[in-house]
């Protein structure tokens, strides 16, 4: 019998989920440059080199699909998710370089019930994610709709909480 996945519920402040490990491989970081954001720090070892970065480094929007990637295998892929409504922060601090290793954590910030949307919920998550010097390389948040396991009227919820 598969496991209950995750709703609402499960999804109290506080609560932290692990992220990682994700090694960061050179070919990697070329493909995703090459189709998304072909800046030669992105797609050259030397030019890396040479740039204010220090080697061929991911693009943000690559760090930010590996941040991604680690949240599904994490959490998202066992969770009640219906989607997110957007990203309220994303701050690329540190390069990401090939051979790192990426690793952190998500940590829920708040759960709210949706007005809008009876048996739903909203949860607002901060990301970290470190290298393997415990660098910060970046830093997220973003809120998640996640179904509820109870219907509302059974989930004992106060109406004053919802939005």
């Amino acid at each position: 019998m598969p496991a209950e996945k995750l709703s609402f519920e499960d999804f109290q402040p506080g609560r932290r989920f692990t992220l990682g490990p994700k090694l960061v491989r050179t070919q990697e970081i070329i493909e995703f440059a090459t189709e998304f954001d072909p800046q030669p720090m992105h797609l050259d070892e030397a030019a890396g080199r040479d740039s204010i970065l220090g080697g061929l480094a991911a693009s943000g929007w690559h760090t930010s699909s590996m941040l991604m990637r680690m949240m599904a295998d994490s959490y998202i892929l066992n969770a009640l998710c219906e989607g997110a409504p957007g990203i309220d922060l994303m701050e690329w601090r540190k390069p990401v370089l090939a051979g790192d290793t990426l690793g952190g954590h998500s940590t829920v910030l708040e759960a709210r019930p949706m007005r809008s949307r009876p048996g739903m919920g909203i949860v607002k998550f901060r990301h970290a994610v470190e290298n393997q010097r415990g660098e910060l390389v970046c830093l997220s948040e973003n809120s998640v709709m996640i179904r509820m396991r109870l219907p509302p009227e059974k989930a004992n919820i106060s109406s004053e909480l919802s939005a």
